[in-house]
């Protein structure tokens, strides 16, 4: 068995980012000089996850208000308006405001890949964008369309994003879909949710990945969501760890490779190494090949130091897994 690690998103900003963005928003700094200070920030989180080993990385996104935001802003016929709780979280999101049918102006993802492409290497650069299930069900929907159609339209965007930012040099997708985990999510949603997922992902289904987090999904759901047709299903296995676990033995991946979301993106607290590496042996059962190990949700939620920590702590689990397991870790600097 091959295993290796990766973070699932953001990272928290630090004091020098909370303030560099605070002045740029202001114009208090020429847009040279915030746009070079910007890049050594990133560079910062970059260089942390290539320290840890991490084949796979992200860029950290600590410009990112929110995770729609950056699209809605790039969209025709979308604004972003009022403030609304991300899910169970100490965390708010501009909401969407869909007036009409989106359009987009400009890509969001492909600048940033190529800034940072080069400095990733040897790893890669993971890009991460909303699921359109997600997106319309957390929005407010003015357009005149129904809300099926308004996920069909923000899903055909989103595959545009996709395809410029592998043209770019990216070389993971992973589309966030938290909303599938949510106790209202039904059955019905799973197969929009699949459908369009599919689709974004046609072409690239070796190098993506769908991500459930903040919860496990039901039952019902997780069996429609085992049709998305991606290499990779990463399913947060720690926020509602038994529930979870017994969800995940029952039904397994399919024929997914699993992402396990195991280190608390939520919490500061050291997590326990030991009985994460019993929770994996049980899930991997001898018959996975491999098994990629991430954190449960993204790490915005916790200070900028204490995500540094969860960061080692992911490379140390994939050696500990690795050395209890006798498999292989894979790490660039292996």
């Amino acid at each position: 068995m091959r295993v290796w690690g990766m973070v699932l998103g953001g990272y928290p900003r630090s004091r020098e980012a909370r303030h560099l963005l605070r002045d740029m928003e202001r114009g208090l700094i020429p847009p040279a000089e915030a746009s070079l200070r910007l890049q050594r920030v990133h560079s910062e989180i970059i260089g942390a996850q290539k320290a840890a080993g991490l084949p796979v990385i992200v860029d950290g996104m600590v410009d990112w208000h929110d995770i729609f935001r950056p699209f809605a802003r790039s969209w025709r016929n979308v604004s972003v308006n009022g403030l609304l709780r991300y899910f169970d979280n100490n965390f708010f999101y501009r909401i969407p405001v869909f007036v009409g049918e989106p359009d987009a102006i400009e890509p969001v993802l492909a600048p940033r890949v190529r800034d940072f492409v080069g400095l990733a290497h040897p790893s890669i650069i993971k890009v991460v964008v909303p699921g359109p299930l997600t997106f319309a069900k957390l929005s407010k929907n003015n357009s005149g369309l129904s809300y099926e159609e308004l996920a069909v339209k923000i899903a055909s965007i989103l595959k545009q994003e996709v395809s410029k930012a592998v043209e770019a040099g990216a070389g993971f997708i992973q589309v966030d879909e938290p909303f599938l985990a949510d106790i209202d999510a039904t059955r019905d949603d799973a197969l929009l949710a699949v459908e369009l997922f599919n689709k974004i992902i046609k072409g690239y289904e070796e190098k993506a990945s769908l991500a459930i987090y903040f919860n496990a999904p039901s039952m019902d759901v997780y069996e429609v969501i085992l049709n998305v047709k991606s290499k990779y299903l990463s399913v947060d296995v720690y926020d509602t760890r038994t529930r979870a676990l017994d969800l995940l033995t029952a039904k397994g991946f399919g024929s997914h490779v699993p992402v396990l979301g195991v280190i608390d993106g939520r919490r500061i607290h050291d997590d326990n190494i030991d009985s994460i590496v019993e929770d994996a042996r049980r899930l991997a059962d001898g018959s996975v090949e491999e098994l990629v190990f991430t954190t449960t949700t993204w790490m915005d939620l916790i200070p900028f130091r204490y995500s540094l920590r969860k960061t080692i702590l992911l490379s140390r689990l994939v050696e500990r897994f690795a050395e209890k397991t006798g498999s292989e870790a894979y790490m660039i600097w292996r």
